[in-house]
This record gives structure tokens, C-alpha cells and sequence, in this order.
């Protein structure tokens, strides 16, 4: 493969980027169909009026639709082993040659994977890769009524220490745990461990109980 320049910082539609050489990404894409438009519109307006600084306010916006694509919106063609087996082909592919594998999932409407990129392998083309691999070649039931895709562009947030990559590793390992789909991360089938990541991960803490107010 001819090695191609990174990008560095950048935006794609409304979305920041940040495309380097060697980093450890963490990738989300999700199917157009996934975020029903009235929850996005709400969430939308409800963040516009909120005052906390622009990184508390993104945090707390992507905790919110992390949530909505739990919840297991749209056709979630995903959720089909076919559909959830190209994914996980795409990922393969070009493992260890573009980039290294570390863990990702398909969830039915979304997934979430995690890599360290190779120099010459800008993170569009990456991501793109995967889209078009397997969006060709998705069974789709007919009962949708339309064939689902990709939704465009992607999410992605580079790795800035250990504790964050032991979050991110953590955080996709527990998602269907998290999204009521199984009890422990081995009963779904379409999660991918990679490159020194096993099963024997404690789950995340639980979020503390809130304070009760002083007399």
C-alpha cells in the first residue's frame, strides 16, 4: 500500500477529526436509521440551552445518544449474524497490515471498534473501507421496507493515556452487557478481541448515588 498523508485535525460535516499516525482510535459508526429524528431534535434543543464549557457539553450530548443507540432503534439489521459477520470480516482484513486490531462489537444498530493506525493509512479511507466492504453486501428483510446504511461520517476519539485506553477497551467490551442484550460480555457472539485484550476485564463502576442534601 503507497503511504498517503494524514490529516491531522480536520472536520467532516459538522464533526472534528484528528487523523495521525500511530494512535490509538476509538471508532463508532452507526446506521442511518438508528436515532429516530424527534429524540436527535430534542436532545438538540435541550443542549443549546445548557451552560457548561463546549467539552462538558459534547461529553454529556454523546452519553445521551450512546444511550439512544442502546435502546435499539430502527430496522437494526446489525443484529442479523450475516450482516454482524461482514463487519467483523472488514476488520480483519486489513489487521496487522493498516492497522492493528484491538477489540471492537457490532451491536444491532451500531459499532464500536478500537485500532491503533498505521502510517499511510488516513482514518477516512480506513473507516471508509469498512463502510463500502460491507454495505454492498448487507441482507436486508423485507419488512424494512428500505435498505438500510451507513449513516455518514463516524465518531472517533484518539487515546490519550492508559486509563483512557483501559476505558475505551472496557467501555466495548460491557456494551451489550450495558445494553441489556446479555449478562457477561462472552454470550455475544459478535465482539472481536484483538491484540492483548482477553475476557478477564472487571466491568465498569458504577456510577455513585448522588448526595442527599444537608439539613
Amino acid at each position: 500500500m503507497a503511504l498517503r498523508d494524514h490529516l491531522g485535525w480536520y472536520k467532516h460535516g459538522k464533526l472534528p477529526h484528528f487523523d495521525c499516525a500511530g494512535l490509538y482510535q476509538s471508532i463508532t459508526c452507526r446506521l442511518d436509521d438508528s436515532l429516530p429524528e424527534q429524540a436527535m431534535a430534542t436532545i438538540e434543543a435541550e443542549f443549546r440551552t445548557r451552560r457548561i464549557d463546549k467539552t462538558a457539553l459534547e461529553i454529556a450530548r454523546r452519553k445521551r445518544i450512546e444511550a439512544l443507540l442502546d435502546a435499539g432503534h430502527g430496522s437494526c439489521i446489525l443484529g442479523q449474524p450475516h450482516n454482524a459477520g461482514l463487519v467483523m470480516d472488514a476488520w480483519r482484513q486489513f489487521d496487522g497490515e493498516r492497522y492493528d486490531l484491538i477489540i471492537g462489537v457490532v451491536m444491532p444498530n451500531h459499532m464500536h471498534v478500537l485500532v491503533r493506525v498505521h502510517q499511510g493509512t488516513p482514518l477516512g479511507t480506513m473507516v471508509k473501507t469498512w463502510k463500502t466492504f460491507t454495505s454492498r453486501r448487507f441482507a436486508v428483510d423485507e419488512s424494512v421496507g428500505y435498505r438500510p446504511a451507513w449513516q455518514r461520517g463516524y465518531w472517533d476519539r484518539y487515546i490519550r493515556n492508559e486509563a483512557h485506553y483501559a476505558d475505551a477497551v472496557r467501555y466495548i467490551l460491557f456494551n451489550p452487557v450495558k445494553a441489556g442484550l446479555v449478562t457477561v460480555p462472552a454470550e455475544w457472539p459478535y465482539l472481536v478481541l484483538g491484540r492483548g485484550v482477553d475476557l478477564e476485564i472487571d466491568p465498569p463502576a458504577a456510577p455513585a448515588a448522588p448526595r442527599e442534601p444537608e439539613d
